[in-house]
This record gives C-alpha cells, sequence and structure tokens, in this order.
C-alpha cells in the first residue's frame, strides 16, 4: 500500500457551501472586565450588607405580608362563622317564649291531647260511606266523646259507666220549662242511649259535652228539627241562659268537617251571673251537644276549639 492510499480523504466539496473555519481560527473573546468593588459575589448572600437587601428579596417579603394578611382574616372569618353558628343553634333550640322579643302570648286555647279515631268493630263500615245508609257510627260511642284537656278536673255528676247517664241528666241542661217536651220525645224518638263528660278548668269554667245516639241518622234529624232546630234564635234555653240564645257572630264557619253540621250559640247581654255558650253537632245518627260557662264571662277561644275537635271526632 502506498502513502497516498494511507493519507486521509480530503471530503469532497460541495458547490454553493461554505465550510465555518476551523475553532482555532475564531477571534479570541473580549476579557471580562474586572467586577465593580460593590457588586455582590457569586455566593455569598445579601445578609453580608445589612442596609442593601437584593432586589429579589422585596417581592419576597411583600408576598409574605400578603399571606399573612389573609390568614388572619381568614382566621377571623373563621372565628365569627363558629360564633354565629352557635348562636342560631342555641336561638333554634330554646323555646319560642325563651327568647327575649319572641314570646307568643297564649290565646287561651286549652291543651287537649292528641285525638285518635277509635277503632271500629271487625266489618263495620264508617258512617258516612254506601255501604252506610243508616250513617251509623259503629265505634264505642264513649271513644267519640272529647277528652279532657290537661289541667282540668273531672266533673263528677257525669261519670258514669263507659260515660252513660241518663236521659234526666242531660235534660239538666234546659230550662225547666222545655225538659217535659224533650223527654217525651226522646222517649218515643228512638234514642238508644246518652254519653256525656265534663270538667272544670282553673279558672273557673264549666265544660260539659253530652252524645245522643239514635236508631238511625233520620231519627237524629228528627229529634233535632223538631226540638231543637237550627233557628238564628232558640227558644229552647240552656239552664241558666236569662232570655235566649242568638248565633255566636264571632263564629267562623271554616274548616267544616264533611257531612256534619254546626250551630253555635251564645247568650246576649244583659245576662245574669253566669255566661252560657253552647252549640249543637248533627253527624249521623248522633247528636251533640257542648256547653261551656262561667261567672262572669265565659271564654271564647277554648269554647270555639272543643266544638271544632268534637265535630272532627264524630266525622
Amino acid at each position: 500500500m502506498t502513502d497516498d492510499q494511507n493519507a486521509p480523504a480530503t471530503p469532497a466539496r460541495v458547490p454553493g457551501a461554505e465550510t465555518a473555519p476551523p475553532a482555532a481560527a475564531l477571534p479570541d473573546a473580549p476579557a471580562p472586565e474586572s467586577a465593580p468593588r460593590d457588586a455582590p459575589v457569586p455566593g455569598e448572600t445579601a445578609a453580608q450588607d445589612p442596609e442593601a437587601a437584593p432586589p429579589a428579596a422585596v417581592p419576597r417579603q411583600r408576598d409574605r405580608r400578603v399571606l399573612r394578611a389573609v390568614l388572619r382574616w381568614t382566621a377571623a372569618v373563621v372565628v365569627f362563622a363558629a360564633a354565629g353558628t352557635g348562636t342560631a343553634l342555641a336561638v333554634v333550640d330554646q323555646e319560642r317564649t325563651d327568647v327575649p322579643g319572641l314570646s307568643t302570648l297564649s290565646d287561651g286555647r286549652w291543651d287537649y291531647p292528641e285525638l285518635t279515631k277509635p277503632v271500629l268493630p271487625a266489618g263495620a263500615p264508617l258512617p258516612f260511606v254506601q255501604e252506610n245508609p243508616g250513617e251509623i257510627h259503629y265505634a264505642d260511642l264513649e271513644q267519640l266523646l272529647l277528652p279532657a284537656p290537661a289541667g282540668s278536673s273531672p266533673d263528677r255528676s257525669l261519670r258514669g259507666e263507659r260515660s252513660r247517664v241518663t236521659v234526666d241528666r242531660y235534660l239538666d241542661e234546659y230550662a225547666q220549662d222545655g225538659r217535659e217536651s224533650l223527654r217525651e220525645h226522646l222517649t218515643e224518638g228512638g234514642l238508644r242511649h246518652v254519653v256525656a263528660r265534663g270538667w272544670s278548668m282553673p279558672d273557673g269554667t264549666s265544660t260539659r259535652i253530652f252524645l245522643l245516639r239514635f236508631h238511625t241518622s233520620a231519627l237524629a234529624g228528627h229529634y233535632f228539627d223538631a226540638q231543637i232546630g237550627g233557628a238564628p234564635d232558640t227558644g229552647l234555653r240552656p239552664e241558666g241562659v236569662e232570655e235566649v240564645s242568638s248565633f255566636d257572630l264571632e263564629w267562623e264557619t271554616g274548616a267544616k268537617v264533611a257531612s256534619t253540621e254546626r250551630y253555635v250559640y251564645d247568650e246576649p247581654a244583659p245576662r245574669g251571673p253566669v255566661h252560657v255558650r253552647h252549640a249543637y253537632v248533627t253527624a249521623g245518627d248522633t247528636l251533640a251537644l257542648v256547653v261551656v260557662s262561667r261567672k262572669g264571662e265565659a271564654p271564647l277561644v277554648p269554647f270555639h276549639q272543643t266544638v271544632v275537635l268534637q265535630n272532627q271526632l264524630l266525622g
């Protein structure tokens, strides 16, 4: 092999292409100027010069101040929110009358127990359905009596077996001059029996409720129409009423119970020493008499309340 064969091959020159000069041919880079005396030396921190902080430290300090302010406001919001929630729970947990400014004065209603419908005998229909044309209440009549409210004392003259009372005890609720006609009608008019419940309240208010059950709704209706009626001024005076009773003008006729009727009366002034309010409820085969009386003035609100609740039990 000749020396030409051992020599390295010269690369072919591409027409139009320029070759970069060898590295050794590049001009020398200018030598760096000496750093100013005041310039920081690389690797040293700004702590060496307490009076001149590097520019990058200013934004970091500002960020830390903003962060601290945000954290303080967040903590304050959490504290106020917790306090507000605690206050709200305390108000909700209290009775309305325990919160100053939110107390509600009683309107005079009595505290009756929760009402429940009595259980019917097996296979017995409700009183106001198509399968019961006589509109008979098959439930025990005693269970259809309104229970006495809390705080009351029972009327011992109305504590018969299964709450049943005699016709004469029922007639005692009317003036003497009207009792004989009522007794004759009840004896011949298909009356089955009478139940009653009564009580007195601490303020002296006395309440009596009588339920008269007839053999059919037609017989009950005939007794009411013939002896009691629904006239604005009833001639059948309750015991203790001086003249006559008239429709209670403060009675609101809303919230009616289907298939029943209510007739509510008040003794107008001038009155005697005892004020008497009374009402009738007709409900199929059963007629209810509700009497509320007291010396001076019988309370209006619990009287209306009692009539409505007794009506609901019969409906």
